[in-house]
């Protein structure tokens, strides 16, 4: 029975890593550093782009390689083709048109939003 479920976790962690993006993040986001300067973002399924305001885009490979709920606070991990890794966090658990973007040591990049350019505070003000 144990070798069972061994083999199972095995299995369910290599379906993990070669998972194609979460359809909670997939689509166009308004993003927003945290010196304020803007960009667009756009997930599809392994592949994401930056738009900076002036125009310029850079594509990215990735894969989604972990899935983190806790109190219904969404975090999902993805793994660019480089090596480098990056947490998608979305901390309202109500609300997954607003969030953040960070980097592989918990460090806030960008704050994402479906409708607006938004700041840090923004994430978190109380509704």
């Amino acid at each position: 029975m144990k070798k069972l479920s061994v083999l199972l976790s095995g299995v369910f962690a290599v379906f993990l890593v070669g998972c194609s993006g979460s359809d909670a993040y997939r689509g166009a986001w308004k993003a927003k550093d945290a010196r304020g300067a803007k960009f667009e973002l756009f997930f599809d399924p392994k592949s994401f782009s930056i738009k900076d305001s002036t125009g310029k885009s850079e594509k990215y490979d990735y894969t989604q390689n972990s899935v983190h709920i806790e109190n219904s606070i969404e975090t999902y991990g993805i793994k660019l083709g480089d090596g480098r890794g990056y947490q998608i966090n979305f901390p309202n658990s109500n609300d997954e048109s607003l969030g953040l973007i960070k980097d592989e040591n918990g460090q806030p990049i960008y704050t994402i939003s479906r409708k607006d350019y938004i700041n840090y505070d923004d994430v978190f003000k109380l509704k």
